[in-house]
């Protein structure tokens, strides 16, 4: 059931990311592009789905299991650091250059665009280095 309700839930956020526009390269740049003719449209898409998480995100820090019985797994850590920075500028330049981020990558893998493509394999390379990274900090 907890395969089933994953399945779904990602199903629904693909749908969601496409409909709102967010797997349209040109559209995202157009939201990045502050000084050129800016598109405002993904700001309410983003405000959007804080709104939509808010309820569930409080009932869930609530809780001490998930509704399918699993342990409630939410981040704990509030500080930032050097770590966390770097990544988000990683992500942020990555999504500038691109128009893409992760999720829609996913969501439009099928469509044949040899570009979707290059990103996510860029995107599983830089996750395989951050993986090497990790085992070499930890050793």
């Amino acid at each position: 059931m907890a395969k089933l309700s994953a399945f779904i839930a990602g199903l629904l956020f693909g749908l969601g990311l496409l409909l709102a526009g967010m797997a349209n390269p040109s559209k995202v740049l157009a939201f990045l592009d502050l000084t050129g003719a800016w598109d405002p449209s993904l700001a309410l898409v983003m405000l959007g789905a804080i709104g939509v998480a808010v309820g569930p995100l409080t009932w869930a820090r609530r809780q001490s299991r998930s509704l399918l019985g699993q342990p409630m797994q939410l981040p704990v850590k509030r500080e930032l650091d050097a770590r966390l920075i770097g990544g988000s500028l990683v992500f942020g330049i990555g999504w500038g250059i691109a128009g893409i981020c992760p999720g829609p990558a996913v969501a439009t893998l099928l469509t044949g665009h040899w570009q979707v493509l290059v990103f996510t394999l860029a995107m599983l390379s830089g996750m395989l280095l951050f993986k090497a990274l990790e085992s070499r900090r930890r050793a």
